[in-house]
């Protein structure tokens, strides 16, 4: 079961057939079918009647439309918080040898960074604070 299939069954009912789904989808009709038909074949379920004039839901149908709907709902919430969102919290690791030119290398071009832009935030309290070793 994919997130693509549900959207289609979704979309299957809402329109209340697969031709006028395939059409708002610009999708095929029997890639369309043939979805609906994998999904229906894995779930063990008829999930739509098929009629000359449009679908109807079954009552296994009905109850899982109403998953489907939630499952895609939920995705589209973690999407709209999630997915191209600039971290919070901006993270700097460094990893290096103990030798003393290195850390103090490192600890010079913080200092100057710091004098530079001194309104960058940094830590808990908008301080950064540099351990020497």
């Amino acid at each position: 079961m994919t997130l693509q299939q549900l959207k289609y069954l979704i979309e299957i009912v809402n329109c209340g057939s697969i031709n006028k789904a395939a059409e708002r989808l610009y999708t095929a009709q029997p890639s369309l079918s043939n979805a609906l038909h994998d999904l229906e074949s894995e779930m063990g379920l008829d999930l739509i009647a098929r009629t000359p004039k449009g679908i109807s839901m079954t009552v296994d149908g009905s109850e899982f439309l109403g998953c489907a709907r939630q499952v895609v709902e939920q995705m589209g919430l973690l999407e709209q918080r999630w997915l191209n969102k600039k971290p919070s919290r901006k993270v700097l690791s460094v990893s290096m040898q103990h030798y003393a030119f290195a850390i103090n290398t490192f600890v010079n071009m913080v200092k100057k960074q710091m004098r530079t832009n001194m309104n960058t935030p940094c830590g808990k309290h908008g301080r950064l604070k540099l351990l020497r070793m």
